[in-house]
């Protein structure tokens, strides 16, 4: 335990140092992310930062293997996350087809399912619970997988926005696991809250370095990891680790549906998500992470609370956060055409 205190403060100090290093004109490695129809951003911004917390989690996954070996479950995440890292860094490099993005995602996600024996075994919302056959709950996680990890990708748009969600949601899943007795998951939770935090530095509005996909795909593909393993090994329900992250999941989910519903090309670029029309309407980049953190840090201690509490509380959390998202998701809409008609 006295060498495993060391590993988080050792990541971000390690996120820290690369991030600072590739933020200059002059640094060893540049891709630069130019404004497009999707950007809220209007100056080209070098899109390494996925880069300082890779290598702050690998080197914090380094120090672990040298000091006690690394646990199984984690090794087949750190397999999973490192392909789709991988395939990340190329499009950052160089556009990959989204077919082949997509083939990466599905290998990460069995890797999961097989090697990590992550696979749903059973569905529930308090008070009820639902068993699922082997190979449902399979493909299921799969989905899930590579929903969770494009869905992170599709809200890294906005200045301090993922790494901040990263840093919280993390953090809360390292208090839910080490509440639940799951000591292995609560240190690979606060590892990576830990690399995001270091990040986060020199990400706040305003930016001098984004994530790009590298940063924004692997964080993702660690949160749905985490939570299925958090479920898996009974530390924390899954409609726990969901509410955490629930500030992403309904504004890329609910945005997806209207976009659909509408006829419109959801592969292609928008600007459509909740926080880039509070951007785009006048609250800025700072004015509206702030008041993200504020939503991100009450869904984290709910269900922090929540999972210590009896059935019919959880249930009564969770009905008020669908009811608030209700009311947040309908004030959003009308302060924006307010906005637009002054």
């Amino acid at each position: 335990m006295a060498q495993a205190f060391w590993i988080p403060p050792l990541i971000f100090i390690v996120s820290v140092i690369v991030t600072r290093g590739l933020c200059g004109e002059r640094a060893w490695l540049r891709i630069e992310d130019h404004p497009n129809e999707r950007s809220l951003h209007t100056q080209p911004t070098p899109r390494t930062g996925g880069v300082a917390i890779a290598t702050g989690l690998i080197a914090g996954l380094l120090y672990a293997w040298g000091a006690s070996g690394v646990p199984g479950t984690l090794a087949a995440v750190a397999l999973g996350c490192g392909l789709v890292g991988g395939v990340s860094l190329l499009d950052d490099f160089r556009h990959v087809a989204a077919r082949w993005r997509f083939l990466v995602h599905t290998i990460a996600a069995v890797i999961l399912v097989s090697l990590a024996d992550l696979g749903l075994r059973k569905l529930g919302l308090p008070p009820f619970s639902w068993s699922l056959p082997v190979w449902p709950g399979a493909v299921l996680t799969v989905v899930a997988v590579i929903w969770m990890i494009n869905l992170y990708n599709f809200m890294d748009g906005m200045d301090g926005f993922a790494a901040g969600m990263a840093a919280i949601g993390f953090s809360a899943m390292a208090g839910l696991a080490w509440l639940g007795g799951n000591g292995e998951l609560g240190l690979a939770s606060l590892s990576v809250a830990a690399a995001a935090a270091g990040f986060l530095i020199f990400n706040f509005p305003k930016a001098r370095i984004f994530m790009g996909d590298l940063g924004s795909s692997s964080l993702g593909f660690l949160a749905i990891a985490f939570a299925l393993w958090g479920d898996r090994s009974d530390a924390f329900p899954l409609w726990a680790a969901l509410l955490v992250f629930s500030p992403f999941i309904v504004d890329a989910t609910v945005t997806l549906m209207i976009r659909l519903a509408r006829g419109e090309r959801v592969w292609e670029a928008h600007r459509s998500h909740a926080y880039q029309r509070l951007v785009q309407h006048g609250w800025g980049h700072k004015k509206t992470v702030l008041r993200a953190y504020l939503l991100m840090a009450a869904c984290a201690l709910s269900a922090v609370a929540a999972v210590k509490l009896g059935t019919p509380y959880q249930s009564a959390v969770l009905i008020a956060w669908g009811l608030a998202y209700i009311v947040l998701w309908r004030g959003i809409g009308q302060l924006c055409a307010h906005r637009n008609t002054a």
